[in-house]
């Protein structure tokens, strides 16, 4: 038999692992890469979620997030909710409790409670101390708050995003919106009450952005307005300003703009940034991307979450 010399490896050195798909390996590669601080342990079942869920059904997506077509399988509702209420419990509640050494978890878990009815709505320490004490029948301070959020922030429950307004070009200190990292967590805390759709589509879309590695904030367009004689100034909200390291990013998250008035109210703060970002519009359904005189540019979720449009990539501006 003839011997055959091999070389030494030099460069990057790739591993294969017989027997583990592509979809194994990457949530094994995430699961890794964040215990050394390399990546953020956010979407490291996405792959797994739409492969279970099946392209376009994001109805279930909604209800049960990331982790539960991972571990149950049972097409059973009652054991779903099960494992997600025991999963909240027994894992995040007892590391964040043992990890900070806190006394017992009722603020904590008051707090989730107030952020989970709230997810996408504008808040602060101070709000969120008001309706944790309203939940407990107790007070707490706004300072155990702010820690509290930094503790579920750290444990990636929920995720804070910082106004900025676009024109003044400076972020507001005292408030901000929070979102959750799994909206099957969100859900099962909160029995399965409050499913509105427009909410959890939109923190669907942030979730996904920050899985992107986007840096994301909400924006902020200031104008004054005449009203009845008066001049008032009026904020108007673009749901987020995504920064992609190049450019920025304009988006909205509406259920649709089935009408002129709708489409109207629904793109007013993009049409009133007073630059020329590129600005998009992200709908409920199936919508293939399309553009609107003003050059606005709009997509249904499913092809945005599949990245199956090229709108969001990045495209260099011309001279």
């Amino acid at each position: 038999m003839k011997q055959t010399n091999v070389k030494p490896a030099t460069g990057k050195l790739g591993i294969l692992i017989v027997g583990n798909g592509a979809v194994a390996t990457t949530f094994m590669t995430g699961v890794l890469m964040a215990r050394k601080g390399l990546a953020k342990p956010v979407g490291s079942m996405t792959q797994y979620d739409k492969i279970r869920v099946g392209r376009g059904a994001d109805k279930r997506y909604l209800k049960y997030g990331d982790v539960v077509p991972l571990a149950v399988l049972e097409k059973d509702e009652t054991e779903k909710r099960k494992y997600l209420k025991g999963l909240h419990k027994r894992v995040y509640m007892k590391d964040i409790v043992e990890r900070y050494k806190l006394k017992d978890d009722e603020v904590l878990e008051a707090l989730i409670d107030a952020l989970s009815s709230a997810v996408g709505s504008l808040t602060n320490p101070h709000n969120l101390a008001n309706a944790a004490g309203t939940l407990m029948k107790r007070n707490t301070s706004d300072h155990t708050i702010k820690n509290y959020l930094y503790y579920l922030e750290d444990a990636y429950l929920f995720v804070g995003a910082k106004r900025y307004d676009v024109k003044g070009k400076r972020y507001f200190e005292n408030t901000q919106k929070y979102y959750s990292m799994d909206t099957g967590l969100r859900n099962a805390k909160l029995n399965y009450r409050q499913q509105e759709r427009s909410h959890l589509m939109e923190n669907m879309i942030f979730v996904e952005l920050i899985r992107r590695g986007y840096s994301v904030d909400v924006g902020v367009v200031e104008m004054t307005i005449v009203k009845d004689g008066k001049r008032q100034q009026s904020q108007y909200e673009i749901d987020f300003i995504v920064n992609t390291g190049r450019e920025k990013v304009y988006i909205q998250s509406a259920l649709n703009v089935d009408t002129e008035t709708k489409r109207n109210q629904e793109t007013f703060s993009l049409r009133n940034s007073g630059d020329f970002f590129r600005k998009i519009v992200i709908l409920d359904g199936n919508a293939k991307a399309w553009t609107d005189e003003d050059g606005i540019v709009y997509v249904g979720v499913i092809p945005f979450l599949l990245g199956e449009t090229e709108e969001f990539r990045y495209r260099p501006q011309r001279d």
